[in-house]
């Protein structure tokens, strides 16, 4: 997710389509176009990140009630636009948006870890999105263990349950991926959700290994130490195989207990560097996240992939369109590719009509068309008249979501 900048490449060419003012939903003039219809199966999505309270709820503290009311407000817009799936953020930081036995309730509620906001957010979230007739996949950062070293921990928090599994990087406390029994807790953890709510799906994204950050050392030296020097493997290889067996054991167990529970990923959208030859990229997610999310979308490992293609259709180096035709080149094991697209960036040097044309080239060559907004925040403000554009065009009929 862009919960933190990955630079976006700039456009390399005027669009057709000029918007003509910008404002609340419905107030946006827009130059003639050929209306898209769209077509009849298609996944429409968009994240709403409650991290530091991105998108809901708007601040911490707020009456059930408010919270509430802004949650309804989203899912109906949603309705409005013909979007038919959100990936709603339940856990942030080893804690819960959610009533939990596991793990506290999350401070973006109520603005201190472990107090309860008096209702269950994923329940009222499930249920009102149900009434409307909108998928809801339940989105996991399974090993961010706290944004802050600094926050104040519940008694059941991670950190303090198992300081053993938590590592200081940055400003940022992780948890280990190398311990076998804290992927296992992350897995249980999802299973948990699985059990007892009715989402339709379940969501990880592009957290594995952290982020590099300058001057920061992930020190895992005592789990390698423990659990890889016995291997074979090389620290680097250990850690992607510690990430792949996560990665597949998840997906085994969420189908194992109930079958029909979507299981999607949403990788840093560049895979290596100049793989396709013409991209470049500053950072390598095969070697820097330890993500090989290549393997995952061969071995399908997911029921479908979400790369954050957050770049634009040109220049060749970040291309969107390039990107997306190598990802679904991969799909060895037929899995949907659904990119993850940067709506949260229009502005001057990226219009609406640019989001509108992604749009367009993810329905060119494939029977399972579809892709993510990040974020719903940027649907709700109708950035730049991206909102309104798309309903009076790109999403001008509504659409099933494919294999359902």
């Amino acid at each position: 997710m862009i919960e933190s900048s990955h630079a976006p490449a700039p456009i390399g060419r005027r669009h057709a389509i000029k918007l003509l003012s910008a404002g609340a939903l419905g107030s946006t003039a827009l130059a003639p176009r050929q209306p898209d219809t769209g077509p009849a199966r298609e996944f429409r999505a968009a994240w709403i990140a409650t991290v530091f309270n991105l998108d809901w709820p708007s601040k911490p503290g707020l009456p059930a009630e408010q919270q509430q009311a802004e949650l309804r407000t989203m899912l109906d817009r949603a309705v409005q636009l013909k979007l038919n799936a959100l990936l709603f953020q339940v856990r942030p930081a080893a804690d819960a948006l959610y009533r939990s036995e596991r793990e506290p309730w999350s401070a973006v509620l109520t603005g201190k870890q472990g107090a309860s906001p008096g209702y269950d957010p994923l329940e009222f979230a499930v249920r009102e999105a149900h009434a409307r007739k909108l998928e809801l996949h339940a989105w996991f950062n399974p090993f961010r263990a706290a944004t802050k070293i600094g926050d104040e921990f519940a008694a059941n928090h991670l950190v303090r349950k198992q300081p053993g599994w938590v590592r200081p990087y940055g400003k940022l406390l992780w948890i280990d991926p190398g311990i076998p029994a804290a992927r296992q807790f992350a897995i249980g953890t999802m299973l948990d959700v699985v059990r007892r709510y009715a989402v339709d799906g379940v969501h990880i994204d592009d957290y594995f290994y952290p982020y590099p950050v300058k001057g920061a050392t992930f020190r895992d030296e005592t789990t390698w130490g423990q659990f890889g020097e016995s291997t074979g493997l090389n620290h680097a290889d250990w850690r992607r195989d510690n990430i792949n067996r996560f990665v597949e054991g998840l997906y085994r167990a969420i189908k194992a207990e109930r079958s029909s529970v979507q299981v999607g990923i949403s990788p840093f959208g560049i895979w290596r560097p100049h793989v396709p030859e013409s991209i470049e990229a500053g950072l390598d997610s095969f070697e820097h996240l330890f993500a090989d999310s290549k393997l995952w979308l061969e071995r399908g490992w997911c029921d479908y992939l979400a790369p954050q293609l957050y770049w634009s259709i040109e220049p060749s180096k970040q291309s969107f369109p390039v990107l997306l035709d190598w990802w679904r080149a991969q799909s060895q094991a037929g899995r949907p590719i659904w990119p993850g697209i940067a709506t949260e960036r229009v502005g001057p040097a990226r219009p609406a009509s640019e989001i509108a044309q992604q749009i367009a080239l993810t329905r060119r060559g494939t029977d399972t068309p579809g892709h993510i907004h990040w974020s719903m925040k940027a649907l709700m403000k109708n950035q730049g008249g991206v909102s309104e554009l798309l309903r009076t065009g790109t999403y001008l009929t509504a659409a099933a979501i494919p294999g359902r």
